[in-house]
């Protein structure tokens, strides 16, 4: 059996699911083989889920999305890296209460990928998601070595609002370590950069823009790629409009500028994970996280583990906090049957509180349905 879920956001980390999973089924089958395979799709808890699964864990002092001295970590394998910008400038790294959707900056991310070089990673996955920037990348570039700057010859401010006084693109003093990196964009959304289905439209509100923010931020980010086609031709236009460009704030738009390729997170991390070997030992598969619904479908990781699984003839069931699906969603996704916590605790405050012991009675009922 494999137990390959993502976090039960703001109960339970993935490490801590697979834990409490494995502890239920072995109450009603003591003597079961389970195999824990901690997943993420690129977002928070990346770097826990590739350590979960033998990376080595690298902690680094970056800048924070305010600009505060913070310490982040990847993870490293050989010379693979998984690099998580929530790590430097993620959501859960701003003050309780606190947002800065003009002004928040990804320079920590850029720290964090020029260690991940340091370390001689030769690939480098670039996790991308629960992003507190909206600034198209432009604090990881200049982190890694590109210089912007207004009318006046000046330095531009950090944040995504500030890029609207770029007047002048220098790239030339990147990294060269960059050129000869294989780096891999991992992300759940493929979003262009800017419009009504760009960044700051869709993502900005849940890091606190305002309607008037949203408008700033968007002709912000436009208005970068236009000086950014002047330094780099065409090409800053195009990754503008590619899937990807507005993931986590944009970041996905400055990582397809140092040239970055995109894929799937969910499809990157199984293939980085090991998910193929375990997938080929099993014989049933437990996915799952905080909640199943529409979104689970849109390349989340339980429908990226499930479609392997079922790519591999093997069955899945699926556990969760709170569950929005109806089962002929569930079977489309190749998911058997999803195990809700609220069919155990209907009190969705105890589900969050005490989902640890509550996810143990629920895994006991997966063994009473498929092991006994």
């Amino acid at each position: 059996m494999l137990i390959a879920a993502d976090k039960f956001k703001g109960s339970l980390t993935a490490v801590q699911v697979a834990e409490r999973v494995m502890a239920g089924l072995r109450r009603v089958v003591p003597g079961v083989e389970v195999e824990a395979l901690p997943v993420a799709d690129g977002g928070d808890g990346t770097v826990d889920a590739a350590v979960a699964a033998g990376f080595e864990r690298r902690e680094v002092r970056v800048a924070g999305p305010l600009g505060d001295e913070l310490t982040a970590a990847f993870a490293l394998r050989g010379d693979t890296a998984v690099v998580e910008m929530a790590e430097a400038s993620g959501l859960q790294r701003l003050p309780a209460g606190v947002f800065a959707p003009l002004t928040s900056s990804t320079y920590g991310s850029g720290e964090l990928l020029r260690a991940a070089l340091d370390a001689g990673a030769g690939t480098i996955v670039f996790g991308v998601g629960g992003s507190a920037t909206t600034d198209g990348g432009a604090g990881m570039l200049s982190a890694l070595g590109a210089r912007f700057v207004d009318a006046e010859g000046e330095p531009v401010a950090p944040g995504g609002a500030a890029l609207s006084d770029v007047a002048t693109a220098d790239l030339s003093g990147l990294d060269p370590r960059l050129s000869s990196v294989d780096f891999v964009l991992a992300s759940d959304v493929d979003n262009p950069l800017t419009g009504p289905k760009g960044a700051p439209a869709v993502y900005g509100p849940q890091k606190g823009a305002s309607p008037d923010d949203v408008e700033i931020l968007d002709a912000a980010l436009g208005h970068f790629a236009a000086v950014l086609e002047k330094s780099i031709g065409s090409r800053a236009t195009e990754y503008a409009a590619a899937p990807g460009a507005g993931a986590a704030g944009g970041i996905g738009y400055g990582a397809l500028v140092l040239g970055a390729r995109f894929r799937p997170g969910i499809e990157v991390m199984l293939d980085v994970l090991g998910f193929a070997p375990a997938l080929e030992r099993a014989t049933l598969v437990i996915t799952g996280e905080g909640s199943l619904d529409e979104q689970t479908l849109h390349g989340k990781a339980p429908a990226g583990v499930a479609a392997a699984a079922r790519a591999a003839g093997k069955e899945v069931v699926a556990v969760c906090g709170r569950l929005a699906l109806r089962p002929e969603a569930l079977g489309r996704a190749g998911i058997r049957r999803a195990y809700p916590l609220t069919e155990v605790e209907p009190d969705i405050a105890r589900c969050i509180s005490d989902a640890g012991p509550i996810l143990e009675t629920v895994a006991q009922n997966i063994a009473r349905d498929f092991l006994t």
